[in-house]
């Protein structure tokens, strides 16, 4: 007898459907075929095993088990219980209405239980897009799509489980409900300090709240000790939680990746992510021989904070450029090519020279001219005019660092922000995967980022004075725009844009 049934295999955030068929017929011998990898072909024995331990016993026939399509090689462990459910049912000689139109994954142990697997929150969203009832998936790994409307979850933990909802039409006690737990996020509010420890940098502190606003990306650069770690720590306090979409394209990294099991439903907060300055390019920017999303995917829609950025490998560095312009990363291999969004707020923080002191007071620096240049040249001209905003952080003067009284709280920045954000979303309410400020295109820019004709002036002057580049004038327009935004101008204005020309710090230090 011929038994059908499916699950899915994620090529990226892509998801391809499986379909796996089990025949027996006379003969002898068990085939697995489909272009399975190693681990496919372990899962053979497996299965076989934890059928034998619920008491079937297999035939001695001809057993061929087909997974298709045969051109796209599988791989990992996540196709066994799809296997068990048609390898059983052939032997019983039925096919329940569930198998044809349910996804099954999930890893078999020897003992019939049941291993989460990654990608069930882009295969749940797959199945409901194309017409199936149901999911059957490990409970931890059910739990990221327990917030997925129009398709049932089920979230089972053994082989006797599914068996109860394929063959017993009992499904009430597995079946998902959203709020069944407390939700899981990659990073809270609670688990970042608040804005209210940072003492005195207001001129920063009002930097990261612009940068929050609009989704800008911004580089610290101050001696040791001057709360460049901090601040940055700090700014996940004062972000907004990510809309529906946003939440979903990220969740859908998280799973793929593996590392959202065992949250319950789709992310809410936004990532902040923090590589140590000895990462490689392939944990930054993903790849390997699963093709795995790297950091920067991983801090899509939330924030890739490079602590001592000048300490990354320079070649590193510069592949962040494409990325950072485009909003994606592309991993090629012979067979197929992966796409990973990656739009996120790059945040970096660094010391003015090697020993950490030029500009000083103190008259502590011993550095060398050439040796301050060589250090500020470990970031690349072109990285540097992708980040909207520079800022030099002086060194906490005694009167702020002594004071007893707390600085303006996280709460009261994060509200401001969150209004800004607010008239973002109803200006790009059009515009496809467009939340923020920086993300505007040039056409997008012309039509939300209009002056009047003294601003006109004003920025012609500006550009040939710091000889600003197209891209460094686009992102102090798109500063000048958030700026605006959180004093509530309609317009952009003259003091919009002399505050956003200030975060130019770079641009103007070299002329």
């Amino acid at each position: 007898m011929l038994c059908k049934t499916y699950c899915a295999t994620c090529l990226g955030l892509t998801v391809v459907a499986i379909t796996v068929e089990t025949d027996i017929s006379n003969g002898i011998g068990i085939q697995l075929v489909g272009l399975p990898d190693s681990a496919v072909k372990e899962s053979l024995t497996r299965v076989l095993t934890a059928i034998r331990s619920y008491g079937y016993r297999i035939p001695g026939k001809r057993i061929v088990i087909n997974l298709a399509p045969a051109d796209i090689k599988k791989q990992g462990s996540s196709f066994d219980l799809a296997i068990a459910m048609t390898l059983i049912c052939a032997i019983k000689e039925i096919e329940p209405a569930r198998l044809r139109d349910h996804m099954f994954l999930g890893e078999l142990a020897l003992d019939g239980s049941i291993r989460d697997v990654p990608g069930a929150l882009p295969i749940a969203v797959y199945a409901r897009d194309n017409g199936f009832s149901g999911c059957i998936l490990p409970f931890e790994s059910a739990k990221e799509a327990v917030d997925i409307e129009g398709v049932n979850i089920y979230g089972v933990r053994s082989l006797a489980d599914v068996l109860r909802i394929l063959l017993e039409d009992d499904d009430k006690e597995f079946l998902m409900q959203r709020g069944q737990a407390e939700e899981v996020q990659v990073t809270g509010k609670s688990a970042c300090p608040d804005f209210k420890v940072v003492k005195g940098q207001q001129h920063a502190k009002r930097g990261f709240e612009i940068a929050a606003a609009g989704g800008h990306n911004i580089i610290l650069i101050g001696s040791p000790g001057c709360g460049k770690t901090l601040m940055a720590s700090c700014l996940p306090s004062i972000l907004p939680p990510m809309e529906t979409e946003e939440s979903i394209e990220t969740s859908k990294i998280y799973s793929v990746a593996g590392k959202s099991i065992g949250s319950y439903g789709l992310l809410k907060t936004r990532p902040f992510r923090t590589p140590h300055n000895s990462a490689s390019r392939v944990s930054l920017l993903g790849g390997g021989p699963d093709a795995l999303p790297g950091e920067i995917s991983l801090a899509h829609n939330g924030v890739l904070y490079l602590d001592e950025i000048a300490q990354f490998s320079k070649v590193t560095l510069d592949l962040l450029r494409q990325p950072l312009e485009d909003g994606k990363i592309v991993i090629s291999r012979a067979r197929y090519r992966i796409e990973y969004p990656c739009s996120y707020m790059l945040v970096a923080s660094m010391n003015p020279c090697p020993c950490g002191y030029y500009g000083d007071p103190s008259g502590r620096c011993r550095c060398t001219q050439s040796m301050v240049d060589n250090y500020m040249a470990r970031i690349s001209g072109p990285l540097m005019d992708r980040i909207d905003m520079h800022i030099y952080v002086d060194r906490v003067a005694a009167d702020d660092l002594t004071a007893v009284q707390l600085a303006e709280p996280s709460a009261a920045i994060a509200e401001r922000v969150s209004r800004a954000r607010k008239v973002q979303l109803e200006r790009f309410r059009n515009e496809q995967g467009v939340y923020t400020n920086s993300k505007m295109n040039a056409e997008m820019m012309t039509r939300y980022c209009k002056v009047g004709s003294c601003e006109q002036d004003f920025l012609c002057t500006l550009i040939d004075k710091l000889s600003l580049s197209a891209r460094a004038y686009g992102r102090v327009l798109k500063l000048a725009r958030t700026i605006a935004d959180l004093a509530g101008e309609a317009q952009i204005n003259m003091q919009a844009i002399s505050e956003a020309i200030q975060y130019r710090n770079l641009d103007r230090l070299e002329r």
